[in-house]
């Protein structure tokens, strides 16, 4: 299963009145893993940078000026994202300015079925307690000491962790081991993780059982592991 935890930084929260985005960041997760494969991009607004979303993202206009317009990055954003489901927090932010920049091109809109919303999940989950991205990076241990000012691809990532934790953390993935490359969807090329015992179990053999044992094994005249082990009569 292909999902794309996705997250934008944009110059305000008016995606109707002229507002744009200004950063994408995209993480692939395939099986609630991720595969290396990331989207991320600067866009240039085509407008000012106004001082109270300069502070949450540091993304002056300045630096956004010789970015890429929207309409250049569009397709490979689209194609990137191909029919994947879109993981993403407080969503309807996000989705209403893609939506938005999208129909300035006249492309089609991003259907709502195909996005799960990780603060609704949250809240369900937690109700009545702080469901920022911060606060759910606290709440299950996850490093967001990056995190100094948002930031779209890095948001992402840390998403990505939150979002394995809210769907029942890493047990999910059953202990069955991580895929090293080939994709057949079988066992082929997946490295199996065996939990081992911290402390060897305390045996359950007595002493007398375990001198009956050899004194049974002193009795076959010839064993068939002996000749496994390459071992002689003499031996």
């Amino acid at each position: 299963m292909r999902e794309i935890v996705l997250d934008t930084e944009t110059t305000g929260v008016e995606a109707n009145n002229g507002d744009r985005i200004v950063e994408i960041g995209c993480v692939e997760l395939v099986n609630h893993c991720p595969s290396g494969r990331n989207f991320h991009v600067y866009v240039n607004p085509e407008r000012s940078m106004p001082d109270g979303a300069f502070k949450v993202h540091g993304l002056s206009e300045a630096f956004l000026s010789d970015k890429p317009l929207f309409a250049a990055i569009a397709d490979d954003f689209i194609e990137f994202i191909g029919d994947a489901r879109l993981v993403i927090h407080n969503a309807a932010f996000d989705i209403g300015f893609l939506n938005m920049e999208l129909k300035r091109l006249s492309y089609g809109a991003i259907e709502q079925h195909r996005v799960v919303d990780t603060l609704a999940m949250a809240r369900r989950k937690h109700p009545g307690a702080s469901n920022s991205l911060d606060a759910l990076c606290s709440r299950y241990g996850i490093d967001n000491a990056r995190r100094t000012k948002h930031g779209a691809l890095l948001d992402s990532e840390i998403l990505a962790e939150v979002y394995i934790e809210l769907i029942g953390g890493k047990q999910t993935s059953l202990g069955l081991g991580v895929a090293m490359g080939g994709g057949d969807g079988g066992l082929a090329g997946v490295a199996i993780e065996r939990p081992q015992r911290q402390r060897p179990l305390a045996s359950r053999l007595d002493d007398a059982t375990i001198a009956a044992h050899e004194s049974f094994i002193r009795t076959l005249k010839t064993p068939l592991w002996r000749g496994y082990l390459g071992l002689t009569d003499e031996a």
